[in-house]
């Protein structure tokens, strides 16, 4: 459990749905707070009269979108710019502008799942996730899409949960959490799993292509010329289009 928790909970009863509200902006603009876990002491303080889960919800979602595009917006207005100057400044590039135009294309093709996954499974990437979307310039309608969907169902999982077990709410933020872990670790397998086997299939290639090389040099026939001690190769003469 996090040090800070007792405090936004206090002052979550204290203050009720403005300190929630900024707790979850704030979590969405990238400061490491508990989110979850406040979620889930709301909830479970829903259970008992003190909120109300119907207005909890939207309270949530709207904290976590404004965060997410806060985040979107600071990530295109400095980091594009970073990102180009490292484009068109090549000699004094960290990143190489080819790794650039990579995260690029991968992102416009993959990032939609990326912000929609990083909102409720990988929450802690969830603020690396909207600068870097911001930065590689992914079309904000389609952020913003996929940022309502995930963040709809980051804030339904911790509330309901923490409504239907109430007292015991931080025992299930504690198998949230490894739940979470737990996903990651596989993600990371399976990531690293797949990059070894293009690895491999790039060498495994590499390889068979140096043998056929040298096979083909093998096959070439050579021509000794004893007369005037030279050796010759004969090699076969393009084929004549006329």
């Amino acid at each position: 459990m996090s040090t800070y928790l007792p405090y936004l909970v206090s002052w979550m009863q204290l203050y009720s749905y403005p300190v929630l509200w900024l707790c979850v902006f704030i979590s969405a603009v990238g400061l490491p707070l508990p989110t979850s876990l406040v979620l889930l002491a709301a909830g479970a303080f829903a259970s008992l009269g003190d909120f109300s889960l119907f207005l909890l919800i939207p309270v949530t979602i709207t904290a976590s979108t404004a965060g997410d595009s806060l985040g979107y917006w600071i990530g295109r207005r400095v980091g594009s710019r970073f990102l180009n100057w490292l484009e068109q400044h090549p000699r004094h590039y960290i990143i190489s502008p080819r790794a650039i135009a990579h995260s690029r294309e991968f992102f416009d093709r993959r990032g939609g799942w990326a912000i929609f996954l990083t909102r409720f499974v990988f929450s802690a990437l969830g603020g690396v996730t909207n600068l870097l979307a911001g930065a590689d310039l992914y079309p904000y309608p389609r952020f913003l899409l996929s940022d309502i969907a995930g963040e709809t169902l980051g804030a339904l999982i911790p509330l309901v949960l923490g409504y239907i077990f109430g007292e015991s709410w931080e025992a299930i933020g504690d198998l949230l959490g490894a739940f979470s872990g737990l996903v990651f670790a596989l993600l990371l397998v399976s990531v690293l799993t797949i990059y070894l086997i293009k690895m491999l299939r790039r060498m495994a290639f590499a390889q068979a292509e140096r043998l056929r090389v040298a096979t083909a040099i093998e096959e070439i026939p050579v021509h000794v010329d004893a007369s005037h001690h030279s050796i010759t190769a004969s090699l076969p003469l393009p084929e004549s289009g006329i």
